[in-house]
């Protein structure tokens, strides 16, 4: 079976719910949780839940946190390789409202000391058919250097362009089979990197303009999640992945939120699961049965513990609904 291999972070996630986010300068009363988390680990985390051979590779300091994070690990059945560095494991300040809305602030720690040996770590025995991912919220050099040693060994390399981060190039971006920014990534991206100035929202955008935006910012897929209103997909019309249509829009699933952190990120994992054990279904498929792991995650509190297994996935939304049809 092909494997999916993330290089990311881990991040322990310190999480305060409350009726309403704060206002600046307001103080409000609320809820305490922790748990393990960071984008890159959730990502794996998720991929493994789903049933796919997954494995992790990120950086920790150590500290208590640290231990925490390999506990976590152990008691998950997920393979990782720990990179031990003299900074402090990387932890979050998250603040989620009664409608699942989120304000969040990243120390990245351990993670912007990610060494660039955690690449060779990465790509090592990857093949065809397997998935590399990565994202931003580590140190970029490995990220570079993982994605190009996994296209060169024929395995997929998907990038996750989160969160923000003002040393993206053009020069990564273009190493992506599959890109998948959220729409506030992608609007930076357009920015940052093509120079045009207050693009519009792709939740409200029009679909060739959008489509277009897409071809110049990546030579690959790109499908940009767009939360409860689903996930846009823009294809080089050399390559649809199994679709008939070079661009297009898959709706999100119909869930009762109670808290979005981690939605993205289990999108991205899940979507690397069905690229990996589902290669002959179509991109659009294996992109809805994401898009319901994504949205069942957003049913229950946290982020690496709210990833859905298959199990879980057939509980919710049916028998077929845990299977990319092939």
């Amino acid at each position: 079976m092909s494997r999916v291999v993330v290089l990311g972070s881990y991040v322990q996630d310190h999480c305060w719910t409350t009726a309403r986010l704060p206002a600046p300068g307001e103080s409000r009363i609320g809820e305490f949780s922790t748990g393990p988390g960071g984008k890159g680990f959730n990502q794996a985390v998720a991929a493994h839940r789903l049933g796919v051979s997954a494995a992790f590779v990120g950086a920790l300091g150590r500290d208590p946190l640290g231990e925490t994070a390999r506990s976590f690990a152990l008691a998950e059945q997920l393979r990782c390789v720990w990179l031990d560095t003299d900074r402090a494991t990387a932890a979050s300040s998250i603040v989620v409202d009664a409608d699942g809305g989120n304000q969040i602030v990243v120390a990245l720690g351990a993670n912007g000391a990610l060494p660039i040996e955690a690449a060779s770590a990465a790509a090592a025995d990857l093949g065809p058919g397997d998935v590399l991912v990565s994202q931003l919220e580590t140190a970029l050099a490995p990220v570079s250097e993982a994605l190009q040693a996994a296209r060169r060994a024929g395995a997929l390399a998907l990038l996750n362009p989160a969160p923000i981060n003002a040393e993206t190039s053009a020069e990564l971006i273009a190493l992506a089979d599959v890109l998948t920014p959220n729409e506030t990534e992608f609007m930076f991206l357009v920015e940052h990197l093509l120079g045009e100035s207050n693009p519009t929202n792709p939740i409200v955008a029009a679909d060739e303009p959008l489509h277009g935006l897409c071809r110049k910012l990546c030579p690959g897929t790109v499908a940009i999640t767009l939360g409860g209103d689903g996930v846009f997909v823009s294809h080089p019309e050399h390559q649809l992945r199994g679709d008939t249509r070079p661009h297009y829009r898959v709706p999100a699933a119909q869930v009762r939120p109670c808290d979005t952190t981690g939605a993205g990120d289990a999108f991205s994992g899940a979507l690397a699961a069905a690229l990996a054990s589902a290669p002959q279904a179509s991109f659009a498929a294996q992109v809805a049965f994401a898009c319901r792991a994504a949205g069942l995650s957003t049913e229950r509190p946290g982020t690496a513990p709210a990833m859905a297994t298959r199990e879980a996935l057939r509980e919710r939304f049916g028998e077929a609904a845990d299977r990319v049809e092939v």
